[in-house]
């Protein structure tokens, strides 16, 4: 059993290991041994998934909405900033 134990530090690695797919099985076992007994890592595993999930959507509408500035307004920003540094 001592070698299934891990510390809250061991914990947070392995969740976010698990969000991208790159913890093990036992890994993951340990991890879930662990939030048996550790509210406060099951709580930074929820956290951390709602955040990652909210970057996700942040990316995703970014790139369906073309949030950038076209060239001809960043050339007129460019030429906005010389006239303020004179």
């Amino acid at each position: 059993m001592g070698k299934l134990k891990i510390t809250c530090e061991e914990a947070t690695t392995i969740c976010t290991k698990a969000q991208y797919g790159e913890a093990s099985f036992l890994d993951k076992f340990k991890l879930n041994l662990h939030f048996v007994y550790c509210k406060t890592c099951r709580t930074f595993s929820r956290q951390n998934s709602e955040l990652s999930d909210m970057c996700a959507l942040a990316k995703k509408y970014q790139e369906k909405h073309k949030c950038c500035l076209s060239e001809a307004d960043k050339k007129a920003w460019k030429e906005k900033m010389k006239e303020l540094e004179k």
